[in-house]
């Protein structure tokens, strides 16, 4: 409970990512958690679970291997744990809240669900590029270049990989 109150508050954009204690058990959890929340919404956009399964499975490895090079080639990889657990919890707080919407999404076709849901991926993406912005110590036309990269080589690299197999 203590490693929350400590990760929290960068969910907001107020903690530096480099400040947090590194725990392998919390990354442990939150890397966890994000592939069972991961796997429910992918598998609730999806007919076939063990795609999902492939899919969140690419998504995760793709992750952690991105952060792995950025962090290689910015000579910060001391700082792994802490960035990877800092991004996995920010990912999960905010996957919480998308599920819900998720789920209205498949219920009904409102307007303001896709609205809500955009808002919720805009901040997502905001924590992305604060941390970025933090580890690698870039200004923000750089963190939003390399969020986008992380992004993309992530989610659309897994949906990819994903339709190989």
């Amino acid at each position: 409970m203590d490693l929350i109150k400590l990760f929290l508050p960068l969910c907001w954009l107020k903690t530096n990512p480099l400040d947090l204690p590194k725990s392998a058990a919390f990354f442990r959890q939150n890397l966890l958690f994000s592939f069972v929340i991961e796997y429910f919404m992918q598998a609730n956009m999806s007919d076939d679970p063990l795609e999902a399964f492939f899919e969140v499975g690419i998504e995760t490895v793709l992750t952690l291997l991105f952060l792995g090079f950025m962090l290689f080639l910015n000579k910060t990889l001391s700082v792994y744990l802490q960035i990877t657990t800092a991004i996995l919890f920010c990912a999960n707080v905010i996957s919480v809240a998308i599920v819900p919407v998720m789920v209205w999404l498949t219920v009904s076709e409102s307007a303001l669900s896709y609205y809500l849901l955009g808002l919720l991926f805009l901040w997502d993406f905001a924590v992305v590029v604060y941390i970025f912005k933090r580890t690698v110590i870039v200004n923000t036309a750089a963190g939003i270049a390399l969020a986008l990269f992380y992004f993309i080589s992530t989610y659309l690299g897994a949906f990819a990989l994903g339709q190989l197999i």
